[in-house]
């Protein structure tokens, strides 16, 4: 692939952000309070980015499956529009009170989380080995502009839904569903060439996940677990985060704006990350993500009632992660031959969301049974591993 055809790839990869960006700000905004809601109950509602986190963990394999066999576009087409499918069925469990309904609803949500995630590496296919990191980042930082917004439709989203005739919390959730069945269509027709062309069908059947694990070793252990660990404290204390607000009455659109910045933090400043992963060294730019996640959670964790403190500690979340999942990714690539990138890319991927999941379901137990400070001291405990691993694996490099 030239450089031309790289420029468009990029380049449709990061448009398709935008618009599935604001589906996935805006469902994320609601999807805790909408469980809260239905149950009556906070410790149920970090069961929404569970599912959703479970949802991406669920599709991501077989997305990447189907990728090798038939290439990037259909597969993150696919993602996008089953992410549609689970929007519209959280309107249903919403309009109907129905729990399994919603949690169905977010686990399909999910497959829009999985489409995102798998973006970034069909951005790397075929970029230039000096410039992955800022393939990566550019498409990551699409994502800005769209799940920025998202959060901050729930207004416009309780206009709809009062049309509708739905609960005011499931009007955004019609703004995700439209924003994916966009983002689908329009990687579908604009996604060419695609990026990883479909296998031969001469070819010999690619290999299972299971053939994923013996590359799964030395730097390459070191980026998946760096890339799973940071996602489990971003999420874990970002799910909570509106319950927390709410609880101490804070308004739905500070909420919204408070998600708002922590998406933005997440995604904004990603070209710079980029930047600094490939001038820098991506294992020095994951020990400082670190830094800045164990610095956002102690901000976080100490906010009380304070809105602008919790935003600040919010916004420093994102950027941790943002540091932390764009210098793991790259790594990640790099260390890997192109024949098994992408199988490990997808192990990488489950990882990271199971990961995310299991932080997101213990977070709304911590926070029922001790309170949302010792959620935030837990989160930071999990960057000991990373911080330990890419220190190990940099003297053994040395």
């Amino acid at each position: 692939m030239g450089w031309h055809a790289q420029r468009r790839t990029v380049g449709t990869l990061a448009l398709v952000q935008v618009v599935g960006g604001i589906g996935n700000g805006a469902g994320l905004a609601v999807g805790a309070l909408l469980i809260e809601d239905v149950t009556g109950s906070a410790g149920w509602a970090g069961m929404a980015v569970v599912a959703m986190t479970l949802g991406a963990a669920l599709f991501t394999v077989p997305l990447s499956n189907f990728a090798v066999h038939r290439g990037r576009r259909p597969a993150l087409t696919a993602g996008w529009l089953g992410g549609s499918l689970g929007a519209v069925a959280v309107v249903a469990g919403a309009a109907w009170s129905s729990l399994v309904m919603l949690l169905l609803g977010f686990v399909l949500f999910g497959a829009s989380t999985a489409a995102n995630l798998q973006s970034r590496f069909a951005a790397a296919d075929r970029a230039e080995p000096a410039e992955v990191g800022r393939s990566i980042s550019l498409v990551v930082w699409a994502t800005t502009i769209g799940s920025v917004a998202g959060p901050n439709l729930t207004g416009p989203g309780a206009s709809v839904a009062d049309v509708l005739g739905i609960p005011e919390l499931a009007g955004p959730q019609v703004f995700s569903a439209v924003a994916f069945a966009a983002a689908g269509a329009l990687t579908w027709l604009l996604l060419r060439p695609d990026p990883l062309p479909p296998r031969d069908a001469a070819a010999p059947p690619p290999p299972r996940l299971a053939a994923a694990l013996p590359h799964v070793r030395g730097t390459t252990a070191v980026a998946i677990v760096a890339v799973a660990l940071s996602h489990a404290i971003m999420v874990s204390v970002m799910a909570l985060t509106p319950v927390h607000m709410s609880g101490h009455g804070a308004a739905l659109s500070v909420i919204g704006l408070t998600i708002s910045l922590h998406i933005a933090g997440m995604f904004a400043l990603s070209p710079i990350f980029g930047w600094l992963t490939d001038a820098w060294g991506a294992q020095r730019t994951i020990l400082a993500g670190q830094a800045v996640l164990v610095l956002a959670c102690a901000i976080a964790g100490t906010a009380g009632h304070s809105e602008v403190q919790i935003t600040i500690g919010l916004v420093l979340l994102g950027v941790g992660w943002s540091m932390s999942v764009i210098a793991g990714a790259a790594l990640l690539t790099r260390s890997l031959e192109p024949e098994v990138r992408p199988l490990v890319q997808g192990f990488s991927d489950l990882s990271m969301n199971l990961a995310g999941a299991a932080g997101g379901l213990l977070a709304g137990l911590v926070v029922a049974l001790r309170g949302f400070d010792v959620l935030t001291a837990v989160a930071a405990c999990l960057t000991i591993p990373v911080i330990w691993g890419v220190t190990a694996a940099s003297r053994v490099r040395a």
